[in-house]
């Protein structure tokens, strides 16, 4: 089985982009967007994904909640339907299933892209605009107190398999749609953000370890 099927799409995102070409870009409007949004070194969260498979009817629903930790990397637990976590560092990703069984499903000593893994997907979640204005083509509006990004891929690897991302949010970003390159959308609510406490738990600490 492909490993990157059991990942968050988010988080194949974040895998993608660490593995593409860097191409610096500079926007006013984007510039704009990235004085305003927060950029704390933890960041905690709740999510609602909702993904919309073609030929499917019903959308496939999954609830659950997230820390992201810019010198650790990024937990992602799904609650509902199914337990499991996702938990990505600088050297693998590693998911957790409902039984307590870990499987490591990348590894940097075999996919060095995974070192820039860390920096994307706070990027992603985190609405630092330039980073991900490296990697995409960025259409950046403001609409009322908040903002609005429509990303397509600068390169053929990205555009092989995301055809665009919306990024919208005001000091945080509170919702990315992701729409693949066979059609399949995937959208994310982010909810109950919080930079507090700024340090990570003992328990958070040790779910990195």
């Amino acid at each position: 089985m492909n490993p990157f099927r059991r990942l968050p799409r988010v988080l194949l995102c974040a895998l993608l982009l660490a593995a593409a070409p860097l191409v610096h870009a500079a926007d006013a409007p984007v510039d704009a967007i990235t004085q305003a949004v927060a950029r704390p070194d933890v960041l905690r969260g709740q999510f609602t994904q909702e993904k919309q498979v073609s030929g499917f009817r019903n959308p496939l629903r999954s609830q659950g909640q997230f820390v992201v930790a810019r010198q650790h990397g990024v937990i992602w637990t799904t609650l509902k339907p199914f337990p499991s976590e996702v938990v990505v560092t600088a050297d693998r990703i590693l998911s957790r299933q409902r039984d307590g069984s870990t499987r490591v499903e990348l590894d940097a000593r075999q996919q060095p892209a995974m070192r820039s893994v860390n920096a994307i997907m706070f990027a992603l979640m985190s609405g630092d605009v330039q980073a991900l204005s490296s990697q995409f083509n960025v259409q950046a509006s403001r609409e009322g107190q908040g903002w609005r990004l429509q990303l397509t891929p600068k390169s053929a690897m990205l555009a092989k398999a995301f055809q665009s991302l919306t990024l919208q949010g005001d000091r945080y970003v509170r919702q990315v749609e992701i729409v693949e390159a066979n059609k399949d959308r995937t959208q994310i609510q982010f909810s109950a953000l919080s930079e507090a406490p700024a340090n990570l738990s003992a328990d958070e600490a040790r779910r990195f370890d």
